[in-house]
């Protein structure tokens, strides 16, 4: 079974990428979280093959939460992709010196959206 972890502090964003998301052929199951503190401690019982994660989230911001995951050896090896509505070069190479996996920009697009999970999903053992 495979499962991503959409993480964005917004209830409408959310409650969009899950829908987007769920629509990808070969994604089993989609869950949400609204903080940085939230994907963390829903990781033991989620166990989501790609987190796909807003980078600016109160609290704990994504990159910290990346962070933390990165930290555990049961967590360092899933692809955490930043979500983000700033769109400049500079940014999406920030995400990825930060350690995050892939850039996606916000508004996501439904159209291109499938492709680039199946991207960080490809070559990837379902954690189920």
């Amino acid at each position: 079974m495979t499962t991503v972890l959409v993480c964005d502090d917004s209830p409408l964003a959310r409650e969009t990428l899950r829908r987007a998301v769920a629509a990808v052929p070969g994604v089993d199951r989609v869950t949400v979280a609204g903080s940085g503190e939230e994907v963390l401690s829903r990781w033991a019982g989620e166990r989501p093959d790609l987190v796909l994660m807003d980078i600016q989230l109160p609290h704990m911001d994504g990159t910290e939460a990346l962070h933390r995951l990165r930290d555990s050896p049961e967590t360092r090896k899933v692809p955490v992709v930043a979500l983000t509505a700033f769109a400049m070069r500079e940014d999406r190479e920030q995400a990825l010196r930060a350690g995050f996996d892939g850039y996606i920009e916000k508004p996501i697009s439904v159209r291109e959206l499938p492709g680039q999970i199946r991207h960080f999903l490809d070559g990837k053992e379902p954690s189920r």
